[in-house]
């Protein structure tokens, strides 16, 4: 992650198999938060998950970027990833999300109107 270093404990947390939270600001100050699937890429410094372009999430970042917070728990165990969310229609990067989500739970059945949401860290927080 650009700029974040999980520590070992940390990094494996986010590799296991959990799913999690996505919370997005809306420009109106309220949350929307709904369950995601994610990947995390450490080259690219990226956190990935995937959507279809006419779900809420995609719709609210369709305008702009906006402030978001991921957060996966286990138990006591927990990772809150917070930085800024931004929605793609590039099939280079949801192809990209696509085998990361594949990669940590399986293969999402085909929809053509696939859309990745990236985030990009700026603070993580957690106990792994």
């Amino acid at each position: 992650m650009t700029g974040i270093t999980p520590d070992l404990a940390m990094g494996l947390f986010l590799e296991e198999r959990h799913y999690a939270s996505l919370t997005l600001v809306t420009p109106g100050g309220r949350p929307h938060v709904t369950p995601v699937g994610f990947g995390w890429d450490r080259a690219a410094g990226l956190v990935r998950t995937i959507t279809f372009g006419g779900s809420h999430k995609a719709q609210l970042l369709s305008s702009a970027p906006l402030a978001a917070a991921l957060c996966q728990v286990d138990g006591a165990r927990w990772a809150t990833i917070e930085g800024t969310a931004a929605v793609t229609q590039d099939p280079d990067r949801v192809a990209a999300a696509v085998a990361a989500y594949t990669n940590r739970y399986q293969a999402p059945r085909h929809r053509p109107d696939r859309v990745a949401i990236e985030i990009t860290p700026a603070r993580l927080m957690g106990r792994a």
